[in-house]
């Protein structure tokens, strides 16, 4: 989805980087949700009741038939596209002070150039490393700057409509987040449904004493950063870089994550 009109002056397209929630994927999406859809009629019968009003005075009140829809969803903060704070990867940094919740993530880290780094050919078990950013960046001539959004493309978009899709990606490995976090990025995403590679890979070689559980995330205790996850469309941007992103999360008390709708803002040259 897409829109192009004229801001501050010049042509610009928004393309929508966000996924679309919806009960298809809820038998079997590992973040657990459901929406109950409550259509127009049904809220009449509701405005009704809330009034204590008969049939007649609901006709009377209510001529067309019909009044509100209204949906009721039960998700976890990690349903759909959303921003995880420090707070998801655990409850303290590495020098004993609080991770920040969701609502303590700076704006300033939600907001900014966007890069995509084209990640599709890196093996799942393997993951994305150091060599496959600096390779990636090295061939689309960019140099990353602080405050950067960086996005991974993996196209593990295109399955979330199927089960076990959350074992399809490859993720980050702790080295290559912490080469994108000492390069001054603050906000990391993904089209798939974690950062780190999948849960299965993982496990293999946390048993066989290869790494921690957890790689890249938990990297985020020892210097902070915030990442989104579940994003899609990243096909559609028309360049590597040369975009704007925006990402900014529900603001929940207290909590590890937020749902974001994430946005890419890119100047159209006719």
């Amino acid at each position: 989805m897409s829109d192009t009109f004229t801001w501050m002056g010049k042509r610009v397209r928004l393309i929508d980087l966000s996924s679309t929630l919806s009960n298809d994927t809820k038998a079997f999406e590992p973040n657990a949700h459901d929406i109950t859809y409550v259509d127009h009629q049904q809220g009449m019968r509701l405005g009704a009741k809330i009034m204590n009003w008969d049939d007649d005075m609901t006709k009377r009140v209510f001529e067309r038939g019909y009044v509100w829809s209204v949906e009721e969803v039960r998700l976890s903060t990690h349903s759909g596209t959303h921003v995880d704070a420090p707070y998801h990867y655990g409850p303290t940094m590495a020098d004993g002070s609080p991770a920040a919740t969701i609502d303590q993530v700076p704006l300033r880290w939600c907001f900014g150039h966007g890069v995509v780094l084209d990640m599709r050919h890196v093996d799942r078990e393997a993951g994305i490393t150091v060599p496959d950013l600096e390779a990636e960046l090295g061939r689309i001539g960019y140099a990353l700057q602080p405050f950067d959004i960086v996005l991974v493309r993996t196209d593990t978009d295109k399955h979330f409509h199927e089960p076990r899709y959350d074992f399809r990606h490859a993720g980050l490995r702790r080295e290559a987040t912490k080469y994108l976090v000492e390069h001054g990025v603050r906000m990391i995403g993904i089209d798939a449904w974690g950062i780190d590679r999948a849960f299965d890979v993982l496990v293999k070689d946390v048993l066989a004493g290869k790494v921690e559980f957890w790689e890249s995330h938990f990297f985020g205790l020892e210097q902070p950063y915030a990442q989104i996850e579940k994003l899609a469309n990243l096909d559609q941007l028309p360049a590597p870089f040369g975009f704007t992103v925006m990402a900014f999360p529900y603001k929940i008390r207290g909590a590890s994550a937020g749902w974001t709708r994430v946005v890419a803002l890119v100047e159209v040259h006719d």
